[in-house]
């Protein structure tokens, strides 16, 4: 059955909606390039005019841009912010050296971070623990101009994210940064909660330690990587929804050009790219894009509860719903997942 962009899909126990499609605001920070603030804007306008009504942000996001972008637009254009599902993140605070605060070195670039090209002048603090979460939504609700939270998202936590700095982050999140979602959620602050993550393991390991609500796990359940396929299946079972974001991996299976072909946020490789190629030509054969079958490959899995795709223009948001609402024929989805 063909998912419409607007179909309402409930997240698992947290008594709330996503649209079938959702907006991320990464691109808002300026990812890899910069992007004019009303080109962001137009996007968020074509999003809420075709029927998204959810919106993902992170302070990380042009530390701190993305958020206030977002905001602006969903308090003074909208018409009616009451009808949006925000989700922002945790774990990074915006910060600037003062008399009485000397920031940490910066660690080391990690394997998921870009950089921004046109973000604001702060420095980005890991703090996963109670205080650093509870301060990372204090600063959220302003940044965003608005008290309403929908979900948070525990940002970037993992081994493959942190290295050797792993065991002291995740003994923060789990000896106190989760205490203070529970009591956020608890207080009717925000309505769930979850991880933001590219590795499969931490949303895992999490599911161990807590009540999660809803998951968005980041380019590894996609065309090119199905690697999260069995955490799927774990969530499913544990009834903690699953946002699919990267679908398009970083660019790459929707790009237009050589410079848009990303994969985890880098230039793509060689095999990658050869991966790519191929996976298109058996599109060709059905006549129907890549990009939109990368979009809807998600969604085909029940235990992925809506997809969220970038945007740096009103045509990149009207392409990639044009591509979510395609047609395509279940023999083209039988030869991809022969290819896989």
């Amino acid at each position: 059955m063909q998912v419409k962009v607007s179909q309402r899909r409930a997240v698992g126990r947290a008594g709330l909606e996503l649209t079938a499609l959702g907006l991320g605001c990464a691109a808002f920070g300026g990812l890899y390039r910069p992007i004019a603030a009303d080109d962001a804007l137009a996007a968020l306008r074509a999003a809420w005019q075709a029927g998204i009504r959810h919106f993902d942000a992170a302070p990380m996001y042009g530390l701190g841009r993305a958020e206030h972008l977002l905001g602006h637009f969903l308090r003074e254009e909208s018409g009616n912010v009451d009808e949006a599902v925000i989700s922002t993140k945790v774990g990074r605070l915006m910060a600037l050296p003062r008399p009485g605060r000397e920031l940490p070195p910066e660690p080391p670039k990690n394997p998921f971070d870009s950089g921004w090209n046109n973000g604001l002048g702060f420095r980005e603090v890991f703090d996963y623990s109670y205080d650093g979460l509870m301060r990372s939504f204090d600063d959220s609700q302003q940044r965003l101009g608005m008290p309403g939270i929908d979900l948070l998202f525990v940002h970037d936590i993992g081994r493959v994210t942190h290295g050797e700095r792993h065991d002291r982050t995740w003994k923060d999140l789990t000896g106190g940064g989760f205490r203070a979602l529970v009591e956020l959620r608890e207080a009717g602050l925000i309505k769930g909660f979850g991880l933001g993550v590219n590795e499969t393991q931490a949303i895992d390991e999490a599911m161990n330690e807590t009540d999660l609500d809803c998951c968005l796990l980041a380019g590894r359940y996609t065309l090119l990587d199905r690697s999260g396929e069995e955490l799927l299946a774990k969530a499913r079972s544990r009834n903690v929804s699953i946002v699919a974001g990267g679908v398009y991996n970083s660019g790459i299976l929707a790009a237009r050009n050589a410079a848009d072909r990303k994969f985890d946020y880098r230039d793509a490789p060689a095999e990658i790219v050869e991966r790519v190629d191929s996976l298109a030509a058996i599109c060709a054969r059905f006549d129907v894009p890549l990009g939109a079958a990368a979009v809807q490959f998600p969604i085909r899995n029940e235990a992925i509860t809506s997809v969220l795709v970038g945007a740096r223009s009103v045509d990149d948001v009207t392409t990639s719903i044009d591509w979510f609402e395609r047609e395509i024929p279940d023999a083209l989805w039988s030869e991809l997942d022969a290819a896989a």
